[in-house]
């Protein structure tokens, strides 16, 4: 018998089976207005914003009931979508979104003047798992980063670089 390994199977784009590009990154809120006014600190700006109940959508995220309230957000100097989700009329679970727990995730910023954007955003209560700090090793060696927690503690890191995560100049 003949295994084939996810890698394998991902990259057999000779049959039409390829990923071409980054869409979104959708985010679970509780609140969706109280999300929304956390990203436009971040100089996000609201693109869209719809509620939706219907059976397609419901079937696709797995809840028969769910009343989606959602908004799509953008920052024309990020380039990828931020979509905001609130699920409504469903059973929810507060969950801990600390960094080390699996099934967790954090989106990356790059930012241009991170202590006086971390200055502003502590102004305005915005918390950070810690003060910015300065990577010894990587890419991003002698660069600034920072997590930052948003309303829900989803983590959102914002880092100034002059590098890509693959080393690369920016």
């Amino acid at each position: 018998m003949t295994t084939t390994t996810m890698a394998e199977t991902a990259s057999a784009t000779d049959e039409g089976g390829v990923v071409c590009g980054f869409s979104h990154a959708g985010i679970t809120v509780a609140d969706l207005d109280r999300s929304i006014a956390f990203y436009e600190l971040l100089g996000y700006e609201m693109f869209a914003r719809w509620v939706r109940t219907e059976e397609y959508l419901r079937e696709l995220v797995g809840y028969p009931t769910v009343e989606m309230h959602a908004a799509v957000l953008r920052n024309d100097n990020v380039g990828v979508f931020l979509e905001l989700l609130e699920y409504r009329n469903i059973e929810r679970k507060e969950i801990d979104p600390s960094n080390g727990n699996p099934g967790t995730a954090h989106i990356c910023l790059f930012v241009k003047g991170l202590q006086p954007l971390w200055e502003r955003l502590k102004a305005a209560g915005v918390e950070a798992v810690s003060e910015p700090v300065s990577p010894t090793v990587g890419p991003n060696k002698g660069a600034l980063a920072i997590y930052l927690i948003d309303p829900d503690g989803y983590r959102v890191e914002l880092v100034e670089t002059k590098r890509n995560l693959d080393g690369s100049p920016r």
